[in-house]
């Protein structure tokens, strides 16, 4: 998907992507850590998409913001099987 790139988001941090085959297995522990990071930074991201769907309700943009609704439902989909996950791992 985002193989060897950096993309940036609007409230400015950075992603990089590499897929340069030197993967190390992490500790438990880091994996639980990174998942429960991950998962409170896709809540946030939730948030901001939220925010965004009633925006373009109130600019009149409906189409538009039914597709953000969809979106929404997906991402909380994703965000539920990562809590799921995490709690499986021994996380909140």
């Amino acid at each position: 998907m985002h193989d060897d790139h950096t993309h940036i988001h609007e409230h400015e941090h950075t992603h990089d992507h590499c897929s340069c085959g030197e993967k190390q297995a992490q500790s438990s522990d880091e994996n639980l850590a990174l998942l429960n990071y991950m998962l409170e930074h896709n809540r946030h991201h939730g948030e901001d998409l939220h925010e965004l769907y009633h925006s373009l309700e109130s600019a009149g943009k409906a189409g538009e913001a039914k597709l953000v609704a969809e979106a929404i439902h997906y991402y909380d989909h994703g965000n539920e099987k990562l809590a799921e996950a995490l709690k499986l791992l021994g996380g909140k």
